[in-house]
């Protein structure tokens, strides 16, 4: 409270913590962009991986699979972690983490120290979107401004990292290998950890006490029931071990069980089943999200190799032909920023998600032409909802949450964006077993539709509350 009378007061004074916010903002939205850029630059290095470590198409996307368990386990533990202990404490934990991880990587001397540092980079850039969404009212309320500002450019962030993901990962492996992926990561995190430290406000009184008793209190057996389950749900989805699929599925159904049954019973648990029941907008969200997730990831992941296979464009043209895509939804970020602080998260979601419908419907056009104008033209236009419902979905889950829980609820959110993008890729790859034709592609934009219209009736649903 006295911060809010000093930047009122002082004109002077509050220019200077706004540049300051300002600064911590940039600091949390360059670690939170760490996570969509390594997700999506290691695509490249796959080639060259195999061929330096001489492995087969199956056990090189190990180096994949690693960095999206970790990442989609990992977000809720970190979320709680940061509601715990102070998210900006935990940000700089998890960046030095990454940079510690990405400076040894490069003399692993094998495979598995590949995969082991991927994870330990995928655990801790997941410190990153969680910490950021904790601190985000107290940086909105220091700069005098709407939570939707700085949470809108943490979403450009993550956008924009997924985006130049593939450019930048294939100049680096092109000239000097796969190692610079790692090494890239070690001035950027390093910098996002300097930058949280000088700029972030101290984090607020959390919880302190001798190791054992805040162990006690920590559900460990909750943590392992979820996280054990969620990597076998993944690793299931995945197909990570081709015929234990379905052994890997049922054990995840039974660590949900036992962890519903754990959460249930506990005083302190580390997901409050009972408040989470409870709180139908975050449902909501999570659940919108997650379907919103998979129509994108159906386009993200299906329509380069419908690209490439059915209409016989190299690798680079079909990269520059998705480029639209990631820009527009960039571009489309800020102007959702303000149309929310306008009308309302509620509206700008269901406006997003009919544009979503009109875009996924618009993909059809691609069973009659390929033509390159065309291609350009419907990415671009995917593009639009993409920016939109994501912000509006971010500012949904920011409202919907109690202040308490915003880190783990910033977590979950996370992981429903990896289910929803596992899932469609499980999808794709039946659609498009029996091979990439312009007719199973018309399928897959049915299918689109009707996931539309799912996520149409949830933004119905939802409902803005007023954030505390």
């Amino acid at each position: 409270m006295r911060k809010t009378v000093a930047v009122s007061n002082s004109p002077r004074t509050g220019n200077q913590t706004r540049q300051r916010t300002g600064l911590a903002v940039a600091g949390l939205s360059l670690g939170t962009s760490l996570n969509p850029l390594n997700s999506s630059m290691i695509a490249v290095a796959l080639v060259v991986l195999r061929e330096d470590f001489r492995l087969d198409v199956a056990t090189v996307t190990w180096v994949i699979t690693a960095f999206y368990i970790t990442s989609a386990a990992g977000q809720p533990l970190m979320g709680r972690l940061a509601d715990r202990f102070g998210p900006r404490k935990l940000f700089m934990l998890g960046m030095a983490l990454v940079a510690v991880s990405c400076a040894l990587a490069p003399f692993s001397p094998n495979f598995v120290f590949v995969c082991v540092a991927r994870a330990l980079m995928a655990l801790g850039t997941a410190t990153a979107y969680p910490s950021a969404v904790v601190m985000v009212g107290t940086l909105a309320r220091m700069a005098d401004t709407t939570s939707t500002r700085p949470l809108g450019r943490i979403q450009m962030a993550n956008t924009s990292g997924a985006a130049v993901g593939p450019v930048v990962g294939g100049l680096l492996v092109s000239l000097v290998g796969w190692q610079a992926l790692f090494l890239i990561n070690v001035p950027l995190a390093l910098a996002a950890l300097l930058i949280v430290r000088k700029a972030a406000p101290p984090d607020e009184r959390r919880e302190q006490g001798k190791i054992a008793t805040l162990l006690r209190d920590s559900d460990i057996p909750g943590i392992l029931a979820f996280t054990g389950g969620m990597v076998l749900l993944l690793m299931g989805l995945l197909n990570a071990l081709p015929g234990f699929r379905w052994w890997l599925l049922g054990g995840a159904m039974l660590l949900a069980v036992l962890f519903a049954w754990r959460e249930l019973r506990f005083d302190r648990p580390f997901l409050d089943l009972r408040l989470l029941g409870r709180n139908r907008p975050l449902l909501l969200v999570y659940l919108g999200f997650t379907v919103f997730s998979g129509v994108y990831y159906f386009a993200f992941f299906g329509l380069p190799q419908l690209l490439q296979e059915a209409a016989g464009y190299n690798p680079g043209v079909v990269g520059v032909l998705m480029l639209p895509l990631a820009a527009m939804s960039v571009v489309v970020t800020p102007l959702a920023v303000r149309a929310i602080d306008r009308f309302g998260v509620r509206r700008v979601l269901i406006a997003g998600v009919v544009l979503l419908t009109v875009a996924a419907a618009a993909l059809w056009l691609l069973t009659a032409s390929f033509a390159i104008l065309l291609v350009l033209v419907l990415t671009a236009l995917m593009g639009v909802p993409y920016g939109s419902v994501s912000i509006a979905s971010n500012q949904g889950l920011y409202l919907s949450a109690a202040p308490e829980d915003r880190g783990v609820a910033a977590g979950i959110f996370q992981t429903c964006r990896y289910v929803g993008a596992i899932s469609a890729t499980v999808m794709i790859g039946i659609f498009y077993g029996t091979g990439v034709t312009q007719e199973n592609w018309g399928r897959m934009v049915l299918v689109m539709l009707v996931l539309c219209v799912v996520t149409f009736v949830v933004s119905l649903l939802w409902r803005e509350r007023k954030a505390a």
